[in-house]
């Protein structure tokens, strides 16, 4: 059987199909090994092209990465968006977990995506830098008025609260994305039901901690 990277490497394959499959390849090298350990090289030898044709379709490592991370950014972006403004009812999940459920559903396939976002280090003052911070701000300032939400709604309005409570979201919703990505046959809906049994026991522990 012919492998598909195999494929990728034989003539007379379209620009705009080998583009996705450049683009699929780097997203992947990118997510799992970060910006530095990436090469243009190993990405072209994932596809089965040459890497002077890499640079050809996207130009440097820095544009690579930035047809990356954009629509990528913009995805995740559209997802959270429309998870906080569904409308409400008895039995719909709770805004955090229909955010996990978009962001599971927008990354199946292509799950190391989400740390093309959260790739660190990135070179400084750079384009792609900034890029990632525009994402990351935008995600942060989403995930902030969230938990304001969520902690006014429990009587609380500190800002302190609210802001440590949004730090403590990113790096959970990154555990459970990492997590994920070992376990690829947990589907989005699966890993949504997970969350929510998950955040039923921890909040029994946490209140049984306040209690104590």
């Amino acid at each position: 059987m012919t492998s598909t990277a195999s494929r990728a490497g034989t003539k007379g394959v379209p620009r705009a199909d080998r583009q996705r499959q450049v683009l699929a390849a780097a997203t992947e090298e990118f997510g799992r090994h970060g910006y530095d350990a990436t090469t243009v090289a190993a990405v072209a030898a994932r596809v089965g092209v040459t890497k002077p044709l890499v640079h050809q379709y996207f130009g440097s490592k820095e544009e690579l990465f930035l047809a990356c991370l954009e629509p990528v950014g913009e995805r995740l972006l559209a997802a959270i968006r429309a998870a906080m403004a569904a409308a409400t009812a008895p039995t719909a999940k709770s805004t955090p977990l229909r955010v996990l459920h978009g962001l599971f559903t927008e990354l199946e396939g292509q799950r190391e995506a989400w740390f093309v976002l959260y790739a660190d280090p990135l070179p400084p003052d750079s384009e792609a830098a900034r890029r990632a911070a525009h994402y990351r701000g935008a995600i942060d300032a989403l995930a902030a008025s969230g938990t304001a939400d969520l902690l006014r709604g429990a009587g609380l309005d500190d800002p302190l609260d609210a802001d440590a409570l949004m730090f403590a979201w990113r790096g959970l919703t990154t555990a459970l994305v990492r997590w994920w990505i070992h376990h690829p046959d947990q589907s989005p809906e699966a890993m949504t039901e997970r969350c929510a049994r998950l955040f039923s026991v921890g909040g029994a522990l946490l209140t049984g901690v306040a209690d104590s």
